[in-house]
Order: structure tokens, then sequence, then C-alpha cells
């Protein structure tokens, strides 16, 4: 099967550890082990991954450095970060694979995702990002365009727009590389947003691609057969937090739309992967997995996680 799996940008760091680089590449070696797993078992394999730790680092020095140098713009720091994750990663990955007796050829490709100017998130910024900052760092920053909103005695934080993904213009390269044999990085953080001129030509703008969601688009695009949403927690859960949490095994679509009406999943949490999972079956895959990274070999195989098929 062509598998997609998309690791959560805390996945790319050890628990309580610091985000450093040290820090970064243990975890990603950590990651990459369970890749070679999935290739052992005959399977092609693309991967995605979030940014935004990475992206967060970026914004602190953004803001350390605001009286000397102008800030390095969104989609910039997406560039950046595509760039270093992907580097760390086809090390890592080249490694775990040469542990188990596995040669095969990796590649990152640097990944533009197409977004609507017109998108009624630019028109409203609400996904916060970066750190809070003092309002006299949040003014001088909003000089260069930024939209930072007071979070009372937290201090201001920056919002930006995080518009929905039209199309992934880079997948047909994704796509012939896979195609080619290749261990294939790719749509990091969801994509460079772009948007198209009123020439057709493309520029990067300021926001950010939910990256599970440009996962489900990536995986229509290349012929993705699963898609695997790997978090830190083994199934989806309803009734968290309360004695009748009950573990969701294997579940249609449409039951999981309705219990996430029902209101059982958290916009700031499980919610978002719910909603990409069951996008990724209803645009043709054959089914989705949310589960822990350690067990997305298990999953796979059907024997853990939550797994929504059609239905």
């Amino acid at each position: 099967m062509r598998i997609l799996v998309a690791l959560g940008g805390n996945a790319l760091t050890t628990e309580g550890g610091d985000g450093g680089p040290d820090d970064q590449m243990v975890a990603v070696a950590r990651a990459s082990a369970d890749m070679a797993a999935l290739l052992q078992a005959g399977h092609e394999l693309l991967i995605t991954h979030g940014n935004g730790p990475q992206v967060g680092r970026i914004l602190v020095k953004n803001e350390l450095a605001a009286n000397v140098l102008p800030p390095i713009p969104l989609d910039w720091c997406g560039a950046s970060t595509q760039g270093t994750i992907g580097f760390i990663l086809m090390n890592a990955l080249e490694a775990a694979l040469s542990r188990v007796g596995l040669e095969r050829r990796t590649a990152a490709v640097v990944t533009r995702t197409l977004v609507a100017l017109d998108d009624p998130g630019f028109d409203n910024p609400t996904k916060p990002i970066g750190s809070f900052a003092s309002r006299e760092k949040a003014e001088h920053l909003m000089t260069f365009g930024q939209t930072w909103v007071d979070q009372g005695d937290k201090g201001w934080r920056r919002v930006v727009a995080s518009p929905m993904p039209q199309q992934i213009l880079d997948s047909a390269v994704i796509r012939a590389l896979l195609d080619a044999g290749f261990l294939v990085i790719g749509n990091g953080g969801g994509g460079i947003p772009v948007v198209r001129n009123g020439d057709r030509t493309l520029r990067g703008i300021e926001a950010v691609v939910d990256k599970d969601l440009g996962a489900v688009v990536l995986g229509h695009e290349v012929g993705a057969d699963v898609l695997v949403l790997a978090t830190d927690v083994e199934n989806v859960v309803i009734g968290w937090g309360t004695p009748d949490a009950k573990p969701l095994g294997r579940v249609t679509v449409s039951e999981l739309r309705e219990l996430a009406a029902a209101g059982h999943f958290g916009a700031g949490s499980m919610g978002p992967k719910v909603d990409a999972a069951c996008k990724f079956v209803e645009s043709g895959g054959t089914r989705s997995i949310i589960t822990s990274l350690s067990r997305i070999q298990d999953g796979v195989a059907g024997e853990v996680g939550t797994i929504i098929e059609a239905g």
C-alpha cells in the first residue's frame, strides 16, 4: 500500500526535551525506526510533518531581533523548517533502514500549498502562533504588518490566518519520486502557503495551513491508500476525562461524524484530526488511522488505533 504518515511537530522533540538540535535529532531517530518497520513490511511510504514548535522558535528570534532586523515572514519560516526537518529526517531514515538491511533513496521536497486570497480566514485571523510578548514589542512588530491580540495577564500573542488548502502545487514531483522508488518527505507544516496573482504568478503569504488538512489534499493527489495521523495516544477517545471514557477502534466515517457533531472532540485537540481523517476517506482514500507514533505498524495491520473507513 501507499501510506502517508503525518507526524505532529511535537513528535519531533522528546518528552521533556528542550527542543534544541540534539533533542530533535534523538526524536527523529526514534520516529525513523517506526517508519523503517513499515518499509520492511513492503509498503510505499510518504512522510509529512508538523513544524509548529520549530516555527515558534524562529518567531522568538524574530522578536528578540525586532529592533535590529526585519522579521522573517511566515512563508519563509515554513520553507526553512521544511528544509531543516527534511534534512534530519533523510539522515535518520537512511540510518534506520541501514540497521535493518534495507537500502532506499530518500528525498525531501520543498512544497507549496495553494490557498485562496479570498479565504475567510484572512479577514479574521485567529490561529495563535509563537510566544507571548509585551505590548511594546507587539506594537513594534505590528509595524511590519503583523496582527497581535491582547491576551490579558499572559501578554500579547500573534494571530494569523489558517486558510483551507486547495492544491499541493508540487504533488506531481512527490508522486514521480514515489513512483521511482524514493522514500519522500513533503508538504511539511501543511505546505508553504502561496496565492496566485492576477498574472497567474505565485507569491507566498503570511498564513499557516493545517498540517493534517494539507495531508488530506496531498494524499488524494499522490494516490495514497492510507493516511496515518500519528499522535500521542493510541486511540481516539469519547468521554475523555470521564468515568465513561471509551477508546474507539474501527469506526465508519458517518459514525465518527455523528460523534463529532455531538461534541466529543475538542476543537483545539482531537477535533481537527478527526475531521482530516474523515475527509481523507470521503475523498476516496481506503482508510485513515489515528494512533500513536510507536504503534503505526500495528495500526496499519489493523490491530490497534482508531481506524476510519467508509460507510
